[in-house]
């Protein structure tokens, strides 16, 4: 009885937390199957009488949405790809080779997650100016195409695979590529997935980067497509919510489609430090 007494303490706060993260997406499900009258008039109901699919319809058939959404996967897969494929290749030269100064360019490169995002948005914007590169996709993937805390995810993960598998590629005489793709790929492949996550989603939900960059309707992103819609209607609460729900939809499927691997891949560098 007394185990179960400790099991009910440490659920109460658990279910405190799963409400709290989950009463804000229920709160926008719920404002974007209401009519207007319906949100002033119980604005914190989560029960709409009767639901209306309008608000939908509106952002369906009068929102470029699917314009948006394309933009914005376009952005997201090749910021994605590209910090993967920097992210595994400086972690395997930070394990796989001696180099000079390895360890101050390591340390140096983890000083860069304490800089805030917001000091680098004008520096970005006047490189990104120089290169004529303003208002493409290029001009918001491009600062991104690296990313610190990828690059020590993946090294911690890859410290933890054992040194003899490496050594037995070497005098097998496999070359250094060759190991990469053979050897440790295929061991922290939920790793990199779970990292492909997490920058997908970032990039996704990127808005700053984004504003500053990009300013044609055509080439706007989910983000940007939302606060303009504010913008333009900023009282229609339910059209905004709407957006946002259907604008969480791709972020959920690539989330449950890979969900495994994310659990797996989260806790693979955590043995080893």
């Amino acid at each position: 009885m007394k185990t179960d007494k400790k099991e009910l303490m440490w659920h109460i706060p658990l279910l405190i937390a799963v409400f709290i993260q989950l009463w804000p997406i229920v709160f926008m499900i719920s404002t974007s199957l209401k009519d207007m009258d319906q949100i002033f008039q119980a604005t914190l109901n989560p029960l709409p009488f009767p639901p209306t699919l309008n608000n939908y319809t509106t952002v369906l058939e009068d929102f470029p949405l699917l314009t948006y959404i394309y933009n914005t996967f376009i952005i997201a897969a090749g910021t994605t790809a590209m910090k993967v494929i920097t992210s595994v290749l400086a972690a395997f030269a930070f394990i796989y080779y001696d180099f000079k100064y390895k360890e101050t360019i390591f340390n140096s490169m983890l000083l860069t997650f304490f800089i805030p995002v917001t000091v680098l948005i004008m520096p970005n914007y006047l490189l990104m100016s120089k290169l004529n590169l303003l208002n493409h996709p290029l001009g918001v993937m491009l600062p991104a195409f690296a990313d610190g805390m990828g690059i020590f995810l993946m090294r911690q993960t890859m410290r933890g695979i054992p040194k003899a598998l490496l050594e037995a590629a070497i005098l097998d005489g496999a070359k250094p590529f060759v190991i990469l793709r053979r050897v440790i790929l295929p061991l922290i492949k939920p790793s990199v997935i779970a990292v492909a996550i997490l920058f997908f989603i970032n990039s996704w939900n990127d808005y700053f980067m984004q504003l500053i960059m990009l300013s044609s309707t055509s080439k706007l992103t989910i983000s940007l497509g939302i606060a303009k819609l504010q913008a333009e209607n900023s009282t229609d609460y339910g059209l905004i919510m709407a957006g946002a729900a259907l604008a969480a939809v791709p972020i959920i499927i690539v989330f449950l489609a890979f969900q495994k691997y994310f659990t797996k891949g989260i806790t693979m560098g955590a043995v080893k430090g």
